[in-house]
């Protein structure tokens, strides 16, 4: 571990990058070129003292999770995400497979969108960033550890998805994860992490084989979802799904459904969550 040049390293970045370049709000009073060290806390998840440290060369050697989370508030390229790993003494995540970072034009792209809804997603369904409105609406999609980190697990092994949706709603958005998943597992034959997860949903979810047993394949796209958030209930809307040309990562965004409510209860979940954005709402982010 480089504890000094890690330490010079963070807090360049955090100088570079405006409040605006990561959703937020630069109000008259800033003094601080770039970042203030609880914004990029607050965007990584962790302490305001342990980014402090970390910038003053006091830490321990922080771990793989904590520098994959650092480098998404500080919108790292992967040249520089790699070179973070390096300075903390930490091989880079591997650019095989599923990768566990978000690249840097889609978390670039996130910032952009604003108000709408929008997450980054792996090919397997592993989400690797959202932003604010993203957060508000469906909650932290990255807290989730082990096999429940993949939308696929979640949908067939949580036993309460029936609680807000139709029986219709079910049997579609069971077969459209279950057909893309499919596209998933032919495109990445062989591969460790699709195997595993493939073999656990059918150990674990006899609706699940049953599916994939049909071998119906469809990559997915666009769709409609129904969302329901426990500050405004539920939320009609359209899902777009933009891939990256080599299929392992995609940005979903979601606007709402015309004809419905949706625009205002969204309208209303980003007042609250200027109020309250330490919450954590309780949902899912698909389907």
């Amino acid at each position: 571990m480089q504890r000094q040049d890690l330490a010079d390293f963070l807090r360049r970045r955090r100088l570079a990058i405006q409040p605006a370049d990561v959703g937020l709000v630069e109000g008259r009073r800033r003094r601080t070129a770039g970042l203030r060290r609880e914004e990029v806390a607050m965007l990584a998840g962790m302490s305001t003292d342990y980014v402090v440290r970390l910038e003053q060369g006091r830490s321990a050697q922080p771990s793989a999770q904590m520098l994959t989370a650092l480098a998404r508030a500080l919108r790292l390229g992967d040249d520089e995400r790699d070179h973070l790993f390096h300075l903390a003494g930490h091989q880079p995540p591997p650019s095989v497979g599923a990768e566990a970072h978000a690249r840097a034009g889609l978390l670039r792209m996130l910032d952009l969108l604003g108000d709408t809804p929008a997450t980054v997603m792996s090919d397997l369904g592993e989400t690797l960033a959202q932003n604010r409105m993203s957060t508000l609406l469906a909650g932290d999609q990255r807290q989730f550890r082990d096999d429940a980190r993949f939308l696929a697990y979640r949908w067939f092994t949580e036993p309460d998805r029936e609680a807000h949706r139709p029986a219709d709603e079910i049997e579609h958005h069971s077969r459209v994860i279950v057909a893309d998943l499919r596209a998933t597992a032919a495109r990445r034959h062989g591969d460790a992490d699709v195997v595993r997860l493939i073999a656990r949903l059918r150990a674990v979810s006899a609706d699940f084989a049953r599916r994939w047993d049909e071998h119906e394949v469809k990559v997915r796209r666009a769709d409609r979802k129904r969302l329901y958030n426990p500050k405004v209930g539920m939320v009609d809307l359209d899902c777009e799904t933009l891939t990256t040309p080599d299929h392992s990562q995609v940005l979903i965004v979601l606007t709402p459904a015309p004809g419905t409510d949706a625009a205002e209860k969204l309208a209303l979940l980003s007042v609250v969550g200027h109020q309250q954005f330490a919450e954590t709402p309780s949902g899912d982010y698909g389907p």
